[in-house]
C-alpha cells in the first residue's frame, strides 16, 4: 500500500484533537494544584505499558537520545503544559503555545537546513493571530509562573520535535514512545513529590480522567505524533497544534455552555485556513483516483 500524505495527515491530527480536551479534563476532573503529580500520572503508566511487550531497550548512543526525547517530549513538555493550565486562563496558555510552529521552523531551518517556504511563514503567522483571536482575554490575570511555563512549551516542544525526526528511531514505534515516556514520567516523580507532596487520595473521576488522559491523550497520541513527524516532517505535523485551542474553545462553547463571539469565530477561520494551507498534500502527479486507492 503506498503512502498517502493527507491520510497520514488526518491520522496525526488525532494527536492534538486529543491534546485540546486536556485543559477542560485538567480543570474539571484532576485534583487541584498538582501539574507534576498530573504530568507524571499522565506519562509513566502508558509508557510502561508500551515499552513491556515489546521488551525492547536503547543501546549504544539511544540512551542518552531516548534521555533528551523524553525530557523534551515529555518531562518537561508535561510540566510546563499542566503548569500553566492550572495557573493560567486557557486562552492565554493557547494562544502562547500556538507560536509553536514559529519556533519548529526556525529549529528545522538550523538543524535539518529546511528552508521554510513563504506559504508556512505565513500560515504560521496567521494561525498565531488566529489563535489569538479565539482564546486571548484581554483582561486575564497573568500569573509570572504559569506565564514562564506557557512560554517554555512550545520552545521546548520544537526542539524535540526537530529532534525526532533529525535522529530517527531504532526500535518500533511503541517502544520510542514508551521509553520517552518513560524517561519523562521518572524525571517528574522526585519533583512531584518534593515540591507537591504525598499523592492526595483519588476520586473515581480523578482515575477516569487520567486514564483518558494516559491512554487516549498520551498513549495514542503520542504514538500518532511520532508516526506523523516520521512519514510527513516536523515543519509539515507542527501547524496540527493549532488544532488545539480550537478544540478547547469547542468544549468550552459545548460543555461549559460558554458563547463564542464574532471575533472569536473570526479566529476559528483563520485558525482552521492556517492548518490546512501548510498540511500535507497529495503528491502533484497524482490523480484522485490515485489518491483515493492510496488512503483506501
Amino acid at each position: 500500500m503506498s503512502r498517502s500524505p493527507l491520510r497520514d495527515g488526518l491520522l496525526t491530527a488525532v494527536a492534538p484533537i486529543s491534546w485540546g480536551t486536556t485543559y477542560l479534563v485538567t480543570t474539571e476532573f484532576l485534583p487541584p494544584h498538582r501539574p507534576l503529580l498530573a504530568g507524571m500520572l499522565r506519562a509513566l503508566p502508558v509508557g510502561m505499558l508500551l515499552v513491556a511487550p515489546t521488551r525492547e531497550l536503547p543501546s549504544g548512543v539511544w540512551w542518552w537520545r531516548i534521555l533528551v526525547l523524553g525530557t523534551l517530549n515529555v518531562g518537561a513538555a508535561f510540566a510546563c503544559i499542566f503548569i500553566a493550565a492550572y495557573r493560567l486562563p486557557g486562552g492565554v496558555a493557547a494562544t502562547i503555545a500556538a507560536a509553536q510552529p514559529c519556533f519548529v521552523l526556525l529549529v528545522a531551518w538550523q538543524l535539518l537546513a529546511e528552508r521554510p517556504s513563504a506559504r508556512r511563514v505565513i500560515a504560521a503567522c496567521t494561525g498565531f493571530v488566529g489563535v489569538g483571536l479565539l482564546a486571548f482575554a484581554p483582561e486575564a490575570h497573568l500569573d509570572p509562573l504559569g506565564l514562564v511555563a506557557a512560554v517554555l512549551n512550545p520552545v521546548v516542544i520544537a526542539f524535540g520535535t526537530v529532534l525526532t525526526q533529525h535522529w530517527g528511531r531504532p526500535t518500533s514505534l511503541g517502544a520510542f514512545t514508551g521509553w520517552q515516556l518513560v524517561v519523562g514520567g521518572l524525571l517528574l516523580v522526585p519533583l512531584a513529590f518534593v515540591i507537591e507532596g504525598p499523592v492526595p487520595a483519588l476520586t473515581p473521576s480523578n482515575v477516569l480522567a487520567l486514564v483518558y488522559l494516559g491512554l487516549v491523550g498520551t498513549g495514542l497520541a503520542y504514538w500518532l505524533w511520532f508516526r506523523g513527524i516520521e512519514r510527513i516532517s516536523a515543519s509539515t505535523v507542527t501547524f496540527l497544534v493549532l488544532l488545539v485551542p480550537l478544540v478547547a474553545a469547542g468544549l468550552d462553547f459545548v460543555v461549559l455552555h460558554r458563547r463564542l463571539t464574532p471575533t472569536q469565530l473570526v479566529g476559528a477561520s483563520l485558525v482552521l485556513g492556517s492548518v490546512v494551507a501548510a498540511g500535507p498534500r497529495e503528491p502533484a502527479g497524482a490523480t484522485l483516483e490515485e489518491a483515493a486507492c492510496s488512503s483506501a
